[in-house]
């Protein structure tokens, strides 16, 4: 048996849908958007346009025009940041952040551009909002934050981090790669500016597409300049949005997996998708509560999270027990700190990190259960 239980890493199986439209990209139409005047160029400009508008819609962007393609969110991020912040500026985080936000922080902070404050959370890993709101100096610029946690699930109340930044007047940045696809993301109705994804995890999309989507608020320098497709004539990169921000040819063919991706939730309906999983994650909780000697670091049962459970053990280091659980019972985990070394921090798992199970929608009850029988047997030899 094997059962895909890493999902947070990367979602798998992906539906059928997607893995055709990306078929069907490749051998029927693979011309390259913006390049070219031929028919399959326009065909495949006329998918990334349509990707940009369902996406606009999805997350209720003000522009198709401020959707930007990049290679995941990691990228996007940078963008982001460093495309925002100037010298001497202030940037408020939490303690629960991902590489992907306190790397690319840190490295302007070293060169003296930029000062970080990180607000700490719970050992739920729920950031302080009381410490939060009195974070802010007269030179914050941004904040930026995890909408849910890949180590815990915890879901970070962003309408109260919102409505304080819109307050404040500064800008709200926030890392998505966990929760599109899982949760409602209204940027309007939230108060974000700067929207970072990624398409390959619960948009069900192929690896090495994601975005940014950001509003009028949000004037982003260009990280990267080159070919556009546009302003050919000039030395100079363009401008404007999208292009402003995309040098060089896109990941189309990712980006067609994207919007097959989209389709698939759209058509399942995203309420659903999340009931489902978040029953299967809550009956995975209860019963590894009852396992002796399994310590499971989650939010408390009731609160809303995401698909996601790390657990750890005295009997041995995680990645022990995820090997074990791969070798011989079949069951893919990721063990380990999975790049957000402020997350176990705050959840007391560092600096051995943690075993984490992330479930997909293409999981099921009976393969729950095998799970729970598994580290029971596992416990229970290590135990003797």
């Amino acid at each position: 048996m094997q059962i895909y239980l890493d999902n947070s890493a990367t979602s798998w199986p992906k539906p059928k849908s997607v893995v055709e439209a990306i078929s069907t990209f490749m051998t029927d139409y693979g011309g390259s958007p913006g390049r070219s005047g031929h028919k399959k160029a326009i065909q495949s400009a006329r998918m990334v346009y349509e990707t940009r508008e369902m996406l606009a819609n999805f997350f209720n962007a003000p522009s198709s025009d401020r959707v930007v393609f990049t290679q995941n969110s990691t990228l996007a991020l940078n963008i982001a940041l460093k495309g925002l912040l100037k010298k001497g500026d202030h940037v408020i985080v939490s303690n629960a952040e991902h590489n992907s936000v306190i790397r690319p922080l840190r490295h302007l902070e070293n060169q003296g551009l930029i000062n970080i404050t990180v607000v700490p959370c719970n050992n739920e890993g729920i950031i302080d909002l009381e410490a939060f709101a009195n974070s802010f100096k007269p030179n914050t610029k941004l904040v930026a934050c995890i909408h849910g946690s890949n180590v815990s699930g915890a879901i970070q109340p962003i309408d109260k981090i919102g409505e304080i930044c819109k307050k404040m007047n500064v800008l709200f940045v926030v890392d998505a790669a966990q929760t599109a696809g899982f949760l409602d993301i209204d940027m309007k109705l939230q108060n974000i500016d700067v929207l970072t994804f990624t398409g390959h995890k619960k948009l069900y999309g192929p690896t090495g597409i994601g975005g940014l989507c950001f509003n009028e608020k949000a004037e982003i320098e260009n990280l990267i300049q080159g070919g556009s497709g546009s302003k050919s004539e000039a030395e100079t990169h363009p401008d404007f949005y999208p292009d402003k921000l995309e040098a060089g040819t896109l990941n189309t063919v990712g980006i067609v997996g994207l919007k097959a991706g989209l389709e698939y939730i759209q058509a399942k309906g995203i309420d659903n998708i999340r009931k489902n999983l978040t029953e299967l994650t809550d009956y995975f909780i209860e019963n590894l509560l009852e396992i002796p000697k399994i310590k499971v670091h989650v939010p408390s049962l009731g609160k809303l999270r995401l698909p996601v459970i790390s657990i750890s053990t005295d009997l041995m280091y995680p990645d022990e027990l995820s090997r074990i659980l791969d070798t011989e019972y079949g069951i893919m985990t990721r063990h380990g700190l999975h790049c957000s070394p402020l997350a176990h921090k705050s959840l007391g798992t560092f600096p051995n990190g943690t075993t984490r199970f992330s479930l997909g929608c293409f999981n099921t009850k009976d393969e729950i259960e095998y799970t729970v029988k598994a580290i029971k047997k596992i416990i229970s030899d290590k135990n003797i």
